[in-house]
């Protein structure tokens, strides 16, 4: 069994853009640098905004080196990059984002939440390409909700099941995700229905996380993992012991939760870690030409925005 390292989270929101009050519960500067390939994870917990005319959201920005991992769980974006790629992203969807070589992007609320309002949800992940990669063609994988296989998790002492696993990537008991990786990682989204006690393997000498977005949830021990949390597990060992905490706090009015969960396992990229802002690379000097290039407009141009609907 893998072994807790420690937890992270529960940081104070702040806002990025007008559109995405996110914490970041860790970063390249910090566990990311053990944590690789995982770099960094932003969680903007269940927020609710009022209809307005101006669609919120974060305007063009650049990237290099990684790529950005979004999921949705309430609400709805709306996403444009100078590949040419765009589209919506709604709930249960998931955006796959390579930075590659450089690409420039922007992300607001869709037209319809924008008119609407509602609740706005959702975790972005990057995730590090390794040095062979760093130069690879920008690209963009738009994963619907309806391509990603889910499985249900045997209880072992019930008839029901203790929750659903959808696999966004990588391989849970022989069934595979959609999306494409640069190294081999697993990406699994995990609902557990209250008390449910279920173990999920994981390869051997994967970097392995637990982030939990909803319920309280011990991991591998007698820890407890509550919202905007996530911990650190030893590469060393296979399983990952999940408990859904029963019985209720006054907070949730004394009632048993389900947790929702976002389970991650990769292959480590043991090669240097040196971030700038929107690039990561392997040295300084990379840095240096990353932001040349941007700065010299190598990063492509976006297209003109089209009236919203």
């Amino acid at each position: 069994m893998k072994k807790l390292v420690s937890v992270h989270g529960r940081s104070p929101r702040h806002w990025v853009g007008d559109g995405f009050p996110v914490r970041t519960l860790f970063s390249y500067n910090d566990l990311g640098r053990v944590a690789n390939p995982f770099l960094m994870l932003d969680y903007v917990s269940p927020t609710p905004f009022e209809p307005t005319a101006q669609p919120r959201g974060v305007g063009q920005h650049p990237h290099r080196g990684f790529e950005t991992v979004t999921l949705v769980y309430q609400g709805e974006l709306a996403h444009r990059d100078s590949t040419g790629q765009g589209g919506l992203i709604g709930a249960g969807d998931v955006q796959w984002m390579t930075a590659g070589a450089g690409i420039l992007h922007e992300e607001f609320h869709s037209p319809r939440f924008t008119r609407e309002g509602g609740v706005l949800q959702n975790v972005q992940l990057w995730v590090n390409l390794p040095a062979s990669a760093k130069q690879a063609p920008a690209g963009y994988q738009s994963i619907v909700s309806g391509d990603i296989p889910a499985v249900p998790l045997p209880s072992g002492d019930s008839d029901r099941p203790a929750g659903l696993l959808r696999v966004v990537a990588g391989d849970f008991n022989g069934v595979q995700g959609p999306a494409h990786t640069f190294t081999p990682m697993n990406v699994w989204d995990v609902a557990l229905a209250p008390g449910a006690h279920p173990t999920l393997e994981v390869p051997e000498g994967h970097v392995a996380m637990v982030m939990v977005l909803h319920g309280r949830v011990k991991v591998n021990g007698p820890h407890e993992l509550r919202d905007a949390q996530v911990a650190l597990l030893t590469r060393a060992g296979t399983a990952i012991d999940l408990e859904v905490v029963t019985g209720g706090t006054p907070e949730d009015g004394g009632q048993p939760e389900q947790a929702r969960l976002l389970v991650l396992s990769a292959e480590p990229i043991d090669e240097p870690v040196v971030g700038y802002g929107p690039f990561v690379m392997n040295s300084r000097d990379e840095i240096v030409q990353a932001v040349e290039d941007f700065n010299s407009g190598r990063f492509g141009r976006m297209a003109e925005a089209a009236s919203p609907q």
